[in-house]
């Protein structure tokens, strides 16, 4: 009878020792747990988040190392520099037999060619969420939040992410994203510090607080202003005929993971359309995976938030990595900015 309940022991420290597990660095309110749980249902894999709120907190964490974190989700222009300081795992594709699920237009890309670094996440923009019952004026204009209207003075956020705050007040001062233009940085930096006294704050909850009408606008992103229309139905979203961003946030297996074959089986579900798309009906942003769109709420295969109206099209600059001179004057002014 000893050595049955000795047996029995065993096989139970065994089993909790060898439980599967794996650890995901994801962005803030960006990751659904009903995926989770359906993943763990499937595979016996539980999955532990980790939230962070910029791409620049994502990489000082993992530079510094001793993280624990297994993947990650950058944005588009910094899976370039997650990749050339060593911090990512080029992907085994025998492994992922779900990449040929990656949409044509998000497989080969300028920063991840043939995908071999990372898989999408979701895709959206960045621009301007408004609440109308508060500003009757344009809200397809930076000027709302650079030349901030009498209406919106103290009631406008903007969220602190350096590189997409600074593309979007270059491209208003007539510039392009990354410029090392001298004469259109300093109209960039000028607008800014001029700005920042009519704003209430720089953060990152935008979704809940256009909600519930503490801010009554926000440089914002495409999914979190969906949401906010959703729970309020004053909040619109503004597309800057200056020029927004467009992004995508996608998975990276990090250099020094350690559940990899646990990674491996997330990186494939993910991939399958009703899996991704169980990831973008939660931050209401598109899916990158083929087929996906084919399972997303109906409100989603409308919302102006996701479908960008014909006029805005061309207006949408993808934000690409930025040059060394470039992100030096970037910081420069976010510097500043922050004084």
């Amino acid at each position: 009878m000893r050595h049955l309940a000795a047996a029995a022991l065993l096989l139970a420290s065994t089993s909790l020792a060898g439980a599967a597990e794996l650890n995901l660095y994801n962005w803030g309110n960006y990751t659904s747990a009903e995926l989770l749980a359906k993943f763990e249902k499937e595979t016996g894999i539980k999955v532990t988040v980790t939230d962070y709120d910029s791409n620049d907190t994502a990489l000082a964490k993992i530079e510094a190392g001793g993280h624990g974190f297994d993947l990650v989700v950058p944005s588009a222009n910094y899976v370039g520099i997650f990749r050339d300081k060593g911090l990512l795992t080029e992907l085994d594709l025998s492994k992922i037999p779900n990449h040929a699920n990656i949409a044509p237009e998000w497989a080969d890309v300028a920063w991840d060619p043939g995908r071999a670094y990372s898989v999408p996440w979701r895709w959206g923009t960045t621009a301007i969420s408004v609440n109308t019952a508060v500003y009757k004026g344009d809200i397809n204009t930076s000027a709302v939040w650079l030349e901030v209207p009498d209406e919106l003075k103290g009631k406008v956020n903007v969220v602190p992410e350096m590189n997409d705050v600074v593309a979007l007040a270059t491209m208003y001062a007539g510039g392009e994203p990354c410029s090392e233009d001298l004469e259109v940085l300093k109209k960039a930096r000028d607008l800014l510090i001029a700005a920042k006294p009519d704003w209430i704050s720089m953060d990152y909850g935008a979704t809940e607080k256009l909600s519930n009408n503490d801010w009554a606008a926000s440089v914002n992103w495409s999914g979190s202003s969906m949401r906010a229309r959703l729970a309020n139905p004053d909040v619109a979203y503004g597309y800057p005929k200056e020029g927004f961003i467009t992004f995508m946030d996608s998975v990276a297996l990090l250099r020094d993971a350690k559940n990899v074959e646990e990674a491996y089986k997330f990186l494939n579900f993910i991939l399958e359309p009703e899996n991704a798309a169980m990831i973008s009906a939660f931050a209401r942003y598109s899916p990158g995976v083929a087929g996906a769109a084919d399972f997303l709420p109906e409100d989603m295969k409308t919302a102006p938030e996701v479908v960008i109206p014909p006029e805005f099209a061309d207006k949408g600059i993808f934000l690409p990595a930025c040059s060394p001179k470039a992100q030096e004057y970037i910081t420069a002014i976010w510097t500043e900015l922050q004084k």
